[in-house]
């Protein structure tokens, strides 16, 4: 019988020794149950063929056909992939729906003498699960949000107050972006599904009861959307600031942004939309900085003329409630650690108030 989860929690927490998707490589690219792996049973191209002729010709020829390719490929899996486990291995078995191609990869599992189990509805409950997670239910977490002019070195903290034992949510790197218009990075973004399979399965192992500072962002990451159970929380969470020199700031910029500055034909084309939202001749007066190679010129202006008139337009519009403002005269290794240690000496007595 196929296992029934009620809830994401006990799908997460499954207790199998590994998860098994069998959906085909397309489907398991686009979004999977975290750390499973993939054993198709039908491949790409089998799986696009089995539903034309199921469509076009005969269910009962599509089941037949299906039915060899999906043996011939599961025995495949058993003598390679699968071969080293011993008898008392405990797979979860899934694929879209539940059905054939998961019941019949288990069934011969089982057969074998392994302790496979199916998850009733497959990837389909799993994803139900996750839209009710990140779209129908409030987040259970006390959320700060860290904000600060762009370059004032945020993402960098986070991994510091990681190290520190404070509970991050790291959006961006969720995201593979750096949360604005330069701010693509390589190897581009992933789908939203699979961003928000990251990030419940980030959530997952947070806990509740303790602050998770979050850096600030709008409800966009580049190409992805911020699921709204996530917003809501995120847009009444209190807020904790850093500051910095501009100067500091450009030279934060000129290491964090050094992929895009190294490819100047690249940055050009980033920036030309911006003729519309500031002038000719700041983007002229930038694609100039470009040219004679001054980078640190180039973020310096970028910061003063383009992120931080955006960033006080936003400030004034959400007005966020600020519980500590953190000022360093310079965002080195040694400016970024003084930080870090403040913020995380200040989200010690959040813990047990109700601040948050």
């Amino acid at each position: 019988m196929a296992l029934v989860f009620d809830n994401l929690r006990s799908f997460l927490d499954h207790g199998f020794d590994e998860v098994i998707d069998v959906r085909s490589p397309a489907e398991f690219a686009e979004d999977h149950v975290p750390g499973a792996i993939n054993l198709p049973v039908l491949d790409n191209e089998e799986r696009a063929r089995v539903g034309t002729i199921y469509k076009q010709q005969s269910p009962f020829k599509a089941r037949k056909i299906g039915a060899a390719l999906v043996f011939r490929n599961a025995s495949d899996h058993v003598e390679h992939t699968l071969s080293h486990h011993e008898g008392d291995w405990r797979p979860l078995v899934y694929c879209w729906r539940g059905g054939q191609r998961s019941g019949s990869f288990a069934w011969l599992l089982r057969e074998i003498g392994w302790r496979a189990e199916l998850v009733q509805g497959g990837y389909q409950r799993y994803r139900r699960l996750v839209n009710q997670a990140l779209y129908q239910q409030p987040l259970p977490h006390r959320l700060v949000m860290l904000g600060g002019h762009t370059g004032t070195a945020k993402t960098a903290l986070l991994a510091r107050l990681r190290a520190r034992d404070v509970q991050v949510l790291d959006l961006e790197g969720l995201a593979c972006h750096r949360g604005s218009l330069l701010g693509a990075m390589p190897g581009g973004q992933p789908g939203q599904k699979g961003f928000e399979t990251a990030l419940v399965q980030a959530l997952h192992r947070l806990d509740p009861t303790r602050p998770v500072l979050v850096e600030a962002e709008s409800s966009k990451i580049g190409e992805l959307n911020l699921p709204p159970a996530l917003w809501e929380a995120m847009k009444h969470a209190p807020w904790i600031t850093v500051s910095a020199p501009l100067q500091a700031r450009a030279a934060y910029l000129a290491v964090a942004y050094r992929d895009i500055l190294d490819d100047a034909e690249r940055l050009r084309a980033r920036l030309q939309p911006l003729r519309f939202h500031r002038s000719h001749a700041l983007v002229d007066h930038w694609e100039s900085l470009i040219a004679s190679g001054d980078r640190l010129g180039l973020c310096a202006s970028l910061a003063r003329d383009h992120y931080d008139p955006a960033y006080t337009k936003s400030m004034r519009a959400i007005a966020p409630r600020i519980l500590h403002q953190f000022d360093s005269p310079t965002l080195d290794v040694a400016g970024q650690e003084a930080l870090a240690e403040q913020i995380a000496k200040a989200l010690v007595p959040l813990a047990q108030s109700n601040v948050i």
